[in-house]
């Protein structure tokens, strides 16, 4: 039998990635709330919950009295219903770190909290109060959901960032996290459903707002020119991704500097100065590439494409140690220091050549050499 989820807000920023997610799981029937829905339209769904995701929320309203009227008197309306007809789903709400503070927002979060434990206490029920910081990701609205989603549909169309005060530090977490934590009571009902207690998603990723902004322009100035960020980090990472989103369909597709000359033709596909280089070469029959080394630069050859005969010589010896390679053969050849290379196209016809490079190509500094192998 499907176990029925409930999740209200379902059609907000982190009830779509929900709502997607659970979907993706076998064995759930996922009734979803929003509000263009009616409150009599949640009745059933409520009576046959085995877990209620709680996110329907107003956090701008034009009427400030949607406050109460959303965060509080929705949650309190759920909770009676629930009381009432002696439901016991398990109960997750996703309240804000704002609970604690005194502005209506604010209050009304911290209202639907108590309103939460007061039903767990008097029912036995088991609940889950999530005090979420500004939460980050995929679908969220500019000008609504983050300051991340403002920044980031900003640079992708080329307008102005207003950051009013650079040092202030904010806390955010990807929705990724969010959804993963929800999830998890899905997996392990009882998990963490004790007391009065609220509880935080990790990672949380702080950052100042001068900071966020520059590496968001950064990120949407070095697509330009195919370089990343240093994607270990994982809040570029997340950035990164995001931005992507924020691009209207037609500026997906980058243009490569494509640089052409009697041997075939060269681009750069992606850079970085944390994971290197990776560039891209068409070599026609008979031709070759390199007889250069490096003091410091690593590269690695993989043939995509054709047939070619890589040959390398540690510039102290005479030594020749030569590789054959074929598309089909899936292998790859690493070129380390102090050996002089080339690449040659022995086949009859175009050799396709990913290369990889441990550092981006610095004009001032090409640590490239010309030696004959």
């Amino acid at each position: 039998m499907n176990r029925s989820i409930v999740v209200t807000g379902s059609a907000g920023f982190i009830g779509a990635n929900l709502m997607v997610r659970l979907k993706e799981m076998n064995g759930l029937q996922v009734l979803g709330f929003d509000k263009d829905n009616d409150f009599s339209e949640l009745l059933p769904a409520l009576e046959s919950a085995s877990v209620i995701f709680h996110l329907a929320g107003s956090n701008r309203p034009e009427n400030p009295s949607e406050f109460q009227e959303v965060n509080r008197d929705l949650t309190v309306r759920m909770l009676e219903v629930l009381t009432g007809r002696k439901i016991q789903p398990i109960f997750v709400l996703a309240s804000s770190t704002q609970a604690t503070q005194d502005n209506p927002y604010g209050v009304s979060k911290a209202a639907a909290e108590e309103a939460v434990f007061r039903h767990a206490e008097a029912t036995q029920a088991q609940v889950v109060v999530y005090r979420l910081p500004n939460v980050f990701g995929k679908w969220s609205k500019p000008n609504y959901n983050s300051v991340i989603a403002t920044f980031c549909h900003n640079s992708a169309h080329g307008l102005p960032l207003q950051v009013s005060d650079p040092e202030r530090i904010v806390e955010f977490v990807h929705v990724d996290s969010v959804v993963e934590a929800f999830l998890a009571h899905l997996v392990s009902p009882s998990a963490l459903a004790q007391g009065r207690q609220c509880h935080s998603v990790q990672p949380i990723l702080p950052v100042s707002l001068g900071d966020l902004a520059q590496r968001i322009q950064g990120i949407a100035q070095g697509r330009l020119g195919c370089t990343i960020p240093d994607l270990t980090d994982p809040l570029n990472r997340y950035l990164h991704s995001m931005f992507l989103t924020y691009l209207e369909p037609e500026s997906l597709e980058v243009a490569m500097d494509r640089k052409t000359d009697e041997r075939g033709y060269l681009f750069e596909m992606i850079k970085s100065s944390y994971a290197g280089q990776i560039f891209f070469s068409v070599t026609k029959p008979g031709v070759t590439r390199g007889n250069h080394y490096h003091h410091t630069k690593v590269e690695r050859f993989f043939v995509v494409q054709g047939e070619g005969l890589i040959r390398m010589r540690n510039i102290l010896k005479d030594e020749i140690v030569e590789f054959r390679v074929r598309g089909e053969d899936c292998r790859a050849v690493d070129i380390p220091p102090g050996l002089t290379h080339s690449i040659t196209n022995i086949g009859t016809e175009d050799m396709l050549v990913l290369f990889w490079a441990n550092e981006p190509f610095d004009a001032n500094r090409p640590d490239t050499f010309w030696k004959e192998v």
